[in-house]
Formats: structure tokens, sequence, C-alpha cells
């Protein structure tokens, strides 16, 4: 059984991407649900995949369902359709687009074939996972909830110079430079 793996770009910024393993006889189906957990998307939205060629033009059209829109040629369903039906080229490109309206689009290549099946892995398996990939709904802070948490607990939002009023209970910072100054004069450095 032949294991073929994708590199899944992100179109803007191909430094993202994620590495997926997946069977030749698994479905298109497959590999679109394997790319939403890469990415941390969810499923609620249309997608579809185009057969592409080294130029990335798309071609014919793996769609997750047939949706109201005008098709040059009736589309393929993922459900339907395995992988490897779909391997034209060692090199084989395909272009994932998800969520019409904002219009995710990723790129996906095929990097690598191989007849050895990793028995340590359920596939599809994500096995590599590279940059910081795009939040679906908008911007989130890299460090997360954790830090809003934080940052309301402690009020990390007030402005100030960091330094309290109050002394540590031993000599002011004034007493500490006269009995400085004093001392270096008792030693003999005031010469210099």
């Amino acid at each position: 059984m032949a294991i073929l793996k994708f590199r899944v770009y992100l179109e803007e910024d191909d430094a993202v991407y994620r590495d997926i393993a997946i069977k030749h006889t698994q479905h298109f189906l497959d590999l679109h649900l394997a790319i939403l957990k890469a990415y941390e998307f969810d499923n609620k939205h249309q997608a579809t995949f185009y057969r592409s060629n080294d130029a990335w033009q798309r071609g014919r059209e793996i769609s997750l369902a047939v949706y109201e829109k005008p098709y040059v040629v009736a589309p393929l369903l993922m459900a339907e359709t395995t992988i490897g039906s779909e391997i034209k080229d060692p090199n084989q490109k395909f272009i994932y687009v998800y969520d019409f309206d904002k219009n995710w689009v990723f790129l996906v290549a095929l990097i690598q074939v191989s007849k050895e099946e990793n028995t340590k892995l359920n596939y599809p398996a994500i096995t590599r996972i590279e940059g910081i990939g795009p939040q679906q709904y908008g911007t989130k802070s890299l460090l997360g909830e954790k830090f809003a948490d934080i940052e309301e607990k402690y009020d990390l939002t007030e402005t100030g110079d960091g330094f309290g009023e109050e002394s540590d209970g031993e000599n002011s910072s004034d007493d500490n430079l006269e009995e400085n100054a004093e001392d270096a004069e008792g030693q003999g450095l005031d010469d210099f």
C-alpha cells in the first residue's frame, strides 16, 4: 500500500505548512479533515480541491458537495474519490479552498511516496508542523486566553514605573549614599 505525503502550504506564506501522510486508498474527505485538524479550523464551511499543475492553475474540481455555482464539468465528490485515483504525476499538486466567504486557499503538493506503512501512525497523520498557522476567525494573541487571565488577575494593564514609595525597613537610599561616601573618605579613596 502506498503512503503519500503532502505538504500543505498557506497560500500567502510558504513558511507556514503542515505535512500530512495519507494512504493512497483513502478519500479526499479524509485529506480535507486532516488539513482542517492540522490548521485547527472547524468543519462548518464549504470546501473544494482542484487538481493543479506546476503553475498552480485550477483544474478538475473535487468538492465536498455540489454547490450552487456554475461548473465547467461536474465536480467529483470528496467522499467518493480516492487520493490515488487523482495522482497523475509524481509531483502532483492540488489547490484546497475552504470557507468560500473567507476564501482560505492552501497549496497541496505531493512531496513523498512510500511503500512502507508506519504501524505506529493512524492515517491520515500530521507528520510535521512548521510556522504558526492563521486564526480562522480573526486574530488571537499568541499567548492565548491564559495571558488574559493573568493580566486580569494582576491588573497588568495599569501603567506605572514599577517602584513603590515604601522602603524595605532598613536605611533609605539617601542614608545609604551618605554611608558609602563616608566609607570612601575613611579609606582615602577621595583622592581619585
